[in-house]
């Protein structure tokens, strides 16, 4: 019988009733660079800390125990993780991407991913034609559920029927909703993608990306990809997302609680004309996301009235950090517009959606009540 999550982001079960690193509960950081021979020939299993690392790989067999896969690569960024897992593509492959994925990962794909020769097919995943635009040479069916920043939910078992009908991989950034609410290979994926850097590690103090995978041939060539390339996480980096794990329960349900009260208090404001979150029963993706996750996450998006209102808010904050990033145990607040999709080009942000009275906020762990009173002294600011 599986253990449950809290236990699996606390104990790897295969370790269990050994007494190697001295009983440490906190596993140890191998701050090495390589290792020596007992023999020629012979090994202690780690060579040289480009190809594993035993803080590493212990990350690596929690993050794959916490998603279901067979297998978990930890990476130094999230870009990093999706930067290598476009490695195993080949020039003249086709991939559908989410349109309103993360700024970053557009990036990627239009600026880099096609000087490789991949063709890229943007699309609303929760609501096009998928199947209709799989051509002869699509590869795979990259999507984010729920979308970075417009929280769009995609049916993840519908869409890996359709990848599956057509013989390409379905990758999924699990990123938003972390392996606490939501296992997309349990639905079907083939592979997952993480900014670890967010709720995984949950403090703001380092930054890590991952693959996971349930198919032994990616698993193969990602394995070979990551030691030739060295995009490798380091031992302290690994163990700083191993602590931060151990509380990602309980930070995703109390961050979950805050965003579903803020959700709620933002829908009265006069101000604010449109609360995006998959927690509230009035979201087109409400009845979806229910059915394949266990929660609706901490990430809510919201229009304001005005550009001038938006920009007075992120001046006006002050508990609530007006910053990058999302996930954390602090409660952030960022533009889209100029911040995390900077690069996306004007016509695609609004055609997504974001435009220049967009705001998302990451809530945090905080007393909610301090939340709403300091919301409420900003909304009360812009009327003054």
């Amino acid at each position: 019988m599986e253990r449950g999550i809290n236990t699996r982001c606390l104990h790897l079960e295969e370790t269990e009733g050994k007494t190697e690193n001295y009983g440490a509960l906190s596993y140890p950081i191998y701050q090495t660079a390589t290792y020596a021979h007992p023999g020629v020939g012979r090994s202690t299993g780690y060579d040289y800390s480009r190809l594993q690392n035993p803080t590493r790989e212990q990350l690596e067999k929690t993050v794959a125990s916490l998603e279901g896969g067979i297998d978990a690569f930890a990476l130094s960024t999230g870009m990093a993780a999706i930067t290598l897992l476009m490695e195993i593509f080949q020039p003249g492959d086709h991939i559908i991407a989410e349109g309103d994925l993360y700024g970053g990962s557009i990036r990627l794909f239009d600026n880099v991913s096609k000087k490789n020769n991949y063709e890229f097919t943007y699309l609303n995943c929760s609501e096009d034609d998928i199947e209709g635009n799989i051509k002869e040479n699509t590869r795979a069916i990259y999507i984010e559920t729920p979308t970075n920043p417009m929280m769009n939910v995609s049916d993840i078992g519908k869409i890996a029927g359709i990848a599956k009908k057509h013989n390409c991989l379905l990758i999924v950034d699990n990123t938003f909703l972390s392996p606490y609410f939501q296992n997309p290979l349990k639905l079907g994926a083939d592979v997952v993608i993480h900014s670890g850097t967010k709720f995984l590690g949950g403090h703001n103090d380092t930054l890590a990306g991952f693959i996971v995978t349930n198919k032994e041939e990616i698993r193969e060539k990602l394995r070979f990809l990551i030691k030739t390339t060295g995009a490798g996480l380091a031992p302290f980096d690994s163990w700083l997302i191993l602590r931060g794990i151990k509380t990602l329960g309980i930070r995703m349900e109390k961050s979950q609680e805050n965003a579903i009260r803020v959700a709620n208090w933002l829908k009265e404001q006069k101000r604010v004309t449109k609360v995006f979150y998959p927690g509230l029963p009035e979201h087109p993706g409400y009845e979806v996301i229910r059915k394949q996750a266990r929660g609706f996450g901490s990430m809510i998006t919201f229009n304001v009235d005005t550009k001038e209102h938006a920009f007075k808010i992120l001046e006006s904050v002050k508990m609530i950090k007006f910053a990058e990033s999302l996930g954390g145990v602090e409660t952030l607040i960022t533009y889209p517009a100029t911040q995390t999709h900077a690069d996306v080009p004007e016509d695609v942000r609004l055609k997504n959606g974001i435009t220049a009275c967009t705001l998302r906020i990451s809530t945090g762990i905080e007393d909610c009540e301090d939340l709403l009173n300091e919301l409420s002294a900003v909304f009360k600011g812009i009327d003054d």
